[in-house]
């Protein structure tokens, strides 16, 4: 399923507990040894690798001292999270069936929760 997003700026985009924005790298038409695939069978691949865009705050945990019920704590507490090890500018190697495709201007996105991402690349002088 493809959902397309009316939106004129990716930086409101602002993702929730542990999923990953990944702007998919275009796959590779051509074999090793010279054959031409079609996008049909480049789609059915299992694993993919993309960059990360965005990053969610990561996995909530609960307060330390839990003496009251959920709707007697005052609003004002701050959740805290784990972070996720995803950063932006990491390729990551993720399984396409656990994504969730969306458009946006005309370009393929995909959501994918962290426990999907295989493997991080991460060039540390990328933004130097």
């Amino acid at each position: 399923m493809q959902l397309p997003i009316d939106q004129k700026d990716i930086n409101k985009f602002l993702l929730i507990g542990d999923k990953v924005l990944i702007k998919p790298k275009s796959p590779q038409s051509q074999t090793k040894t010279g054959l031409y695939l079609p996008p049909t069978v480049q789609e059915k691949e299992r694993i993919l690798c993309g960059y990360v865009l965005k990053v969610g705050p990561g996995y909530a945990i609960p307060a330390e001292h839990e003496d009251r019920e959920v709707w007697e704590r005052p609003e004002d507490t701050e959740v805290r999270y784990i972070p996720l090890q995803a950063k932006v500018g990491d390729l990551a190697v993720y399984l396409q069936s656990s994504t969730f495709e969306i458009s946006f201007n005309n370009e393929k996105y995909v959501i994918v929760p962290h426990s999907a991402i295989l493997m991080l690349v991460r060039e540390d002088d990328l933004f130097e």
